[in-house]
């Protein structure tokens, strides 16, 4: 097993604080929040954080292992799965970060290994490193299509959808080309980043084929979710006027209709890591010495 930093375990809080600001973001349509627990009737605010929780030590781990250039199938996979025993032992038994351990645990692996590489971290030079140390083996693993009796394996045999694996094999393209790119427009425009989380979520759900609502809906849902998001997103988004108001009506009729974009949710996450692990180098480069 590789041996954690400081700078693994520093990475590791980042992720976990990623996770929980994605939680607390609202209104966020049929997902859970502080306010509601959206289209979960398993799940609420208390128990997925106690999950995030949960993962600072499998994360570090990760970003260990990823900064050292272990391969997917001998070090990140098997790591992954612990991560997923102790957070089903954390929420006890409840599927609460199984889509984010996988996404995440990429995405922290990629940045600590950029940085091992590279001077500069930016979404390009991580996904780049995502492709390059990790993307031959991220096919193979989409290709094989998973236990048939999980949700994804299920979703690809009904609708041929692929999801999470296909986006890994692909290096993210929903967080890199589509989340990140909103999330930092937003912000630029002077919103608050729980306006300008929200505004990146409706940039994924109009990008994103999510499991978790083609396993609850079918296409007829992933219809429904798509169309609502780039309505959302033409009208101006969350640098319209009335935003907040008309994203609750949309959070009610997802959870009318019991859809959850919980894919969309682990990738905003991700998306807020990136973003801020970027923000935080270039600030550092900028006050030290040329």
């Amino acid at each position: 097993m590789t041996a954690v930093s400081d700078e693994d375990r520093q990475l590791a809080v980042r992720a976990v604080a990623a996770l929980h600001d994605e939680l607390k973001a609202y209104p966020k349509p049929g997902l859970v929040s502080q306010v509601d627990s959206g289209a979960h009737a398993d799940m609420d605010f208390a128990l997925m954080s106690r999950s995030a929780d949960s993962l600072l030590e499998p994360f570090a781990s990760l970003a260990a292992a990823g900064r050292c250039g272990r391969t997917f199938e001998d070090a990140l996979m098997p790591l992954g799965i612990a991560a997923e025993k102790r957070m089903l032992a954390a929420t006890g038994g409840i599927n609460t970060h199984r889509g984010a351990i996988f996404s995440m645990g990429l995405i922290v692996a990629a940045v600590a290994r950029t940085r091992a590489c590279s001077a500069t971290l930016s979404p390009a030079s991580i996904q780049a490193t995502l492709r390059q140390e990790w993307g031959a083996s991220l096919v193979t693993h989409a290709a094989r299509g998973g236990d048939s009796g999980s949700h994804g394996a299920q979703v690809l045999h009904r609708t041929g959808r692929a999801g999470a694996r296909r986006q890994a094999a692909l290096a993210f393209p929903a967080i890199f080309q589509a989340a990140i790119p909103a999330y930092r427009q937003a912000l630029c425009a002077g919103l608050d980043d729980n306006a300008a989380s929200v505004h990146a979520l409706f940039a994924l759900m109009a990008a994103v084929d999510d499991t978790t609502v083609l396993h609850r809906g079918g296409l007829a849902a992933d219809s429904f979710m798509r169309d609502a998001a780039a309505a959302f997103l033409a009208d101006g988004g969350c640098a319209q006027a009335g935003w907040f108001d008309r994203a609750v009506r949309l959070h009610h009729a997802f959870v009318a209709r019991n859809i959850s974009p919980g894919g969309c949710a682990d990738l905003l996450a991700c998306a807020i890591l990136v973003s801020r692990c970027c923000k935080t180098d270039l600030e550092g480069r900028d006050a030290g010495p040329d």
